[in-house]
């Protein structure tokens, strides 16, 4: 297997951060540390990202950053959280007591196309903990997921809530900090990230660890996740507890390539989960286990998903998930979905480690690899493999990547530094 042209050569960058194909440029829009409009600090670790229409051809981005409660030097309130007495307090989900609050959360941005700036930038959510990806909605919100498991009393009985949910943030323009409420029916775990069908208003869900499950939850009243739902866990029919990681030292067949299996699904009991046992009580009862899922994106009647460390020599896969014509529904059987590994080159030099997903607006699924010296590759739907960004910059995985929604600006972090860079280029001029 060999990497394919793309859009050609990746061209060094005079600036030793981001190398790219000849055409293309980039600017970094935001920097940790910078102090937004609201008077807080721009907070580190940026990580998944999603982007939405504003007015006037503005972008709106939300952004989350993987942030423990005692990442106090990259935190939204600065060092020694000195800021903290100035934010509304009651929109916090774990105040930790005044002295430990939840630092992760997220940001919103407005960004301007036409200049290239930022306009407008804000704490969005606040109080959580490592809000590492998330997923868009059809109605025009951002569901940022906690990938953590701590209890109320960890951290030296600091934390006073729970913590592994999925939190709710409106795309807005307005300055505002939500009040977070977790969504404790789509279940507790180590949460990565999320997509919604925007003809059921199922979400799906990846969990990230070795030896996670895949997840979906199907809304009470669809558009309406705080109305509840039912959680259950994805199946392979007729092979109980399948393991897809194609790891080579497990034992039985290996999961195959390009080959649409039926899957069915199991209902979960006790979602919340206070053992953090979730995952293994559903893959006893029968679900398929998944290395580490992480991105997740739906696309034209179909999503993928990322599996960080799957595959023979553990550098990653990524599987398409079909929902069937009768998904969510009592008789769905009739009509199953499918589940399919569509990719894994077992050869780091051309994917490795890959991390968050977006799908291009012509199709091709653009990877961020989690690594030290990590780059943006690019899978067509036939298949071929190619590059489209190197970090060159700093040692740091990228993080977030997605495009606005118009298709002509990739936005991606680069997550150790806290920078958050726009891409431009001729994106509909592959080589």
């Amino acid at each position: 297997m060999a990497l394919g042209k793309g859009y050609g050569e990746l061209v060094p960058d005079p600036e030793g951060i981001l190398n790219l194909p000849k055409g293309f440029s980039y600017k970094i829009i935001s920097r940790s540390g910078q102090v937004m409009k609201d008077g807080f600090l721009v907070p580190g670790n940026p990580d998944g990202m999603g982007t939405f229409p504003g007015k006037n051809g503005r972008v709106i981005i939300v952004r989350n950053h993987e942030l423990s409660a005692d990442s106090f030097e990259k935190g939204p309130f600065g060092e020694g959280n000195k800021l903290y007495e100035k934010v509304a307090k009651q929109s916090l989900y774990d105040q930790g007591k005044g002295t430990l609050p939840g630092l992760g959360g997220t940001t919103t941005l407005v960004y301007n196309p036409a200049t290239g700036e930022v306009e407008n930038e804000f704490l969005s959510l606040s109080g959580t903990l490592r809000n590492c990806a998330g997923g868009v909605t059809p109605w025009g919100s951002w569901l940022t997921c906690e990938e953590t498991t701590l209890n109320a009393g960890d951290q030296g009985g600091q934390l006073e809530q729970d913590h592994g949910y999925v939190f709710e943030v409106p795309a807005s323009d307005t300055i505002r900090l939500v009040k977070a409420r977790a969504i404790k029916e789509m279940g507790r775990f180590n949460h990565e990230a999320v997509a919604v069908d925007p003809k059921t208003s199922i979400v799906y869900l990846t969990e990230d660890r070795g030896d996670g499950l895949f997840y979906r939850f199907i809304p009470t009243v669809p558009g309406k996740l705080h109305k509840g739902g039912k959680l259950q866990a994805l199946a392979i029919k007729g092979q109980k507890s399948r393991d897809t990681r194609n790891w080579k030292d497990l034992t039985g067949a290996k999961f195959p390539m390009n080959q649409g299996l039926t899957v069915e699904w199991l209902d979960l009991e006790e979602v919340d989960a206070p053992k953090d046992d979730l995952r293994h009580r559903g893959f006893e009862a029968g679900a398929a286990v998944f290395a580490r899922g992480e991105g997740i994106w739906f696309g034209e009647g179909e999503l993928y998903f990322a599996c960080t460390n799957g595959g023979d020599i553990s550098a990653g896969q990524v599987f398409k998930y079909t929902p069937g014509a009768k998904e969510g529904q009592k008789d769905e059987a009739s009509a199953p979905g499918k589940l399919e590994l569509f990719a894994e080159p077992n050869d780091r030099e051309i994917l490795k480690s890959c991390d968050n997903l977006a799908i291009a607006p012509w199709g091709d699924l653009i990877l961020c690899e989690d690594d030290k010296h990590p780059f943006v590759v690019g899978i067509s739907p036939a298949g071929e493999y190619y590059k489209l960004a190197e970090n060159v910059g700093f040692a740091s995985e990228f993080a977030g990547g997605v495009f606005s929604p118009d298709g002509e600006t990739y936005f991606v972090n680069i997550q150790g530094a806290g920078l958050t860079v726009a891409i431009k280029g001729p994106w509909a001029k592959k080589a």
